[in-house]
């Protein structure tokens, strides 16, 4: 019988420690499509959270005093008798 060479001559080893396993790109994928997915759902969304504004909105709500704080929008913390 003759002497068969080893497949790959000893330089595949090092190249598949340096390739991660397809399982491992296969997640990363699928992270990235769930990630993508949401950014677009969110950003054809209205916004959710009261008191959230566009950056681009000028004007403002006849109730809002510009205020900020955390009685922004509830009426409460304002001055007078009550």
């Amino acid at each position: 019988m003759t002497a068969r060479p080893e497949e790959g001559g000893g330089g595949g080893t090092a190249l598949r420690k340096l390739v991660p396993p397809p399982a491992l790109c296969d997640f990363l994928l699928l992270l990235v499509f769930v990630f993508a997915v949401s950014y677009v759902v969110g950003a054809k969304a209205a916004p959710v959270a009261p008191g959230m504004h566009d950056t681009g909105t000028t004007g403002g709500d006849e109730n809002d005093d510009g205020g900020g704080g955390p009685e922004h929008g509830h009426g409460h913390g304002r001055g007078g008798s009550g």
